[in-house]
C-alpha cells in the first residue's frame, strides 16, 4: 500500500502525520488489495479567523475508488470521522462483491 499525505495552506507536524500513519495501517485488516492511499489534509476559511480542519481520504483498489471528505475543528476529528465513513464504504463494496 502506497501512503501520500498532502497538505495545503499549512505543514503538518510529525505527531499528526505518524496519527494518520497508523490509523491508514490499520485499513489493511478491511481490504487486503488497497494499492494506494491519498490523504489531503486542508485549512478552510483562511481569511477568517475560525479555521475549518479538512480530511479528504481517496483509497484505491484494482477497478474502483473510495473518496471520503469531512470537516471538523480539528484534523484528528476530520480524519477519524473521514475513516469511519470510509470503511463503511469499503465493507459495503465487499459484500456485493461477495454476494
Amino acid at each position: 500500500m502506497n501512503l501520500k499525505i498532502q497538505t495545503v495552506h499549512f505543514d503538518a507536524d510529525s505527531k499528526l502525520l505518524e496519527f494518520i500513519e497508523k490509523k491508514v495501517e490499520k485499513l489493511n485488516q478491511f481490504h487486503d488489495r488497497i494499492t494506494t492511499v491519498d490523504v489531503y489534509l486542508k485549512l478552510d476559511n483562511i481569511v477568517h479567523t475560525i479555521k475549518d480542519k479538512i480530511a479528504e481520504i481517496k483509497v484505491s483498489i484494482p477497478r474502483h475508488e473510495f473518496f471520503v471528505k469531512q470537516s471538523s475543528k480539528s484534523f484528528e476529528e476530520s480524519f477519524d470521522l473521514a475513516m469511519d465513513s470510509l470503511i463503511i464504504q469499503i465493507k459495503r463494496k465487499k459484500e456485493r462483491q461477495a454476494a
